[in-house]
């Protein structure tokens, strides 16, 4: 029995104004899988984001998410000299769950230790946020999004500026959190990374092709479709690079 699609997306078109951003987006994922997104910037990766988040309603088609989303945004944009503590930063999501005049209590503080707890972080709780390494703050990112027991898992670029153990350790929890049943969708410009996921979506403007990566990827013809550019082979085994549109030899 295959596991219940938790995200199901059926010629779905999303975007700002009523001028879609995005269209003929066809997918489905079920609990413990985990998807990639890749496209270039401004090609609609965030766009799609913010629909599964509820954020943007369907401009055409039907978009069904049938768990709670927790998003886990780039740890660039977060503000780094706020001297908030790693717990606090994990605490603020239980603050969708409280009305809105209660302020998180023991009771959320407890269920935010044990998310970080289960990203490898309870020993780092009153760290201040910003003086943590860039693959621990995304961890705590993670945190604030489990404890809202999100069994959708939306990361924007969460590789991003990571060093290689940082960057090994991340894909380990993120296939952990797989295993728990949860689908997990990560919005990456890394082929290789995509290659560790279930499922590949390439998406510029509209979607260019959505499968295995080992169909998708292979596909020279659509990953051009997708940025854009032209994909070379790097000499040596070094696997593929995107060359930007308008690359000329001279």
């Amino acid at each position: 029995m295959p596991a219940a699609a938790l995200i199901e997306a059926k010629g779905l078109a999303a975007g700002y104004d009523s001028a879609p951003a995005i269209s003929s987006v066809e997918f489905s994922l079920a609990g413990g899988q985990t998807l990639a997104l890749l496209g270039p910037n401004g090609g609609g990766k965030t766009t799609l984001l913010r629909a599964l988040l509820g954020e943007l309603p369907p401009l055409a088609g039907t978009l069904r998410v049938v768990a709670s989303c927790g998003t886990v945004p780039q740890t660039e944009r977060s503000r780094l000299d706020y001297p908030v503590s790693a717990l606090d930063v994990a605490t603020m999501g239980t603050l969708p769950l409280l009305p809105w005049w209660r302020r998180p209590g023991r009771r959320e503080r407890e269920q935010a230790a044990q998310a970080l707890d289960r990203v490898g972080l309870r020993a780092l709780a009153e760290q201040t946020f910003g003086r943590l390494s860039g693959g621990q703050r995304q961890r705590v990112l993670i945190a604030r999004a489990l404890v809202q027991d999100a069994g959708v898992l939306l990361l924007d670029e969460p590789f991003s500026g990571l060093d290689r153990p940082s960057t090994e350790s991340l894909e380990r929890l993120i296939a952990d959190l797989a295993g728990e049943g949860r689908a997990i969708v990560v919005a990456t410009h890394d082929l290789e990374q995509a290659r560790a996921c279930d499922l590949v979506l390439c998406i510029n403007k509209r979607q260019v092709a959505c499968g295995p990566p080992d169909q998708v990827l292979e596909d020279l013809g659509v990953l051009e479709a997708t940025y854009g550019g032209a994909i070379v082979e790097i000499p040596g085994g070094g696997g593929r690079a995107i060359l930007p549109p308008h690359h000329h030899h001279h």
